[in-house]
């Protein structure tokens, strides 16, 4: 049976879920899961949480961009969010746009829709 599930086994037999092939983003060839991105910005001390999506690009097919909430009374610029986000990612994984939100939408179980995230501000 075909899940959509995109993941992996270690060396213990434990199996880690990376992503949904439906989420995927392809960039410049190279395939970037958006979870990845996600916790790594999630990460970050300013920011609470983390969508990531992809737009149109003539140059890559797609890119990246970062949808984020930040923590009460915290302040980030889009420069330091890519110097952390170079530090921990591969360089095609870096979103190229940061975005900040209010908040991200919801359905009613609480799962981010990332269907209704504006792909330009």
């Amino acid at each position: 049976m075909r899940t959509g599930d995109i993941g992996w086994f270690d060396t213990d037999g434990r199996l880690f879920v990376s992503g949904r092939d439906d989420d995927m983003i392809i960039t410049g060839g190279e395939n970037v899961y958006p979870v990845e991105v996600e916790n790594a910005l999630e990460q970050h001390p300013a920011v609470r949480e983390a969508a990531v999506t992809a737009v149109p690009d003539e140059e890559y097919g797609q890119v990246p961009v970062a949808h984020l909430v930040l923590r009460d009374g915290q302040a980030v610029t889009p420069g330091q969010l890519r110097a952390w986000c170079r530090e921990r990612l591969a360089p095609f994984q870096v979103p190229r746009q940061f975005l900040v939100r209010v908040a991200l939408p919801r359905n009613t179980s609480g799962k981010v829709v990332k269907s209704l995230l504006e792909e330009h501000d």
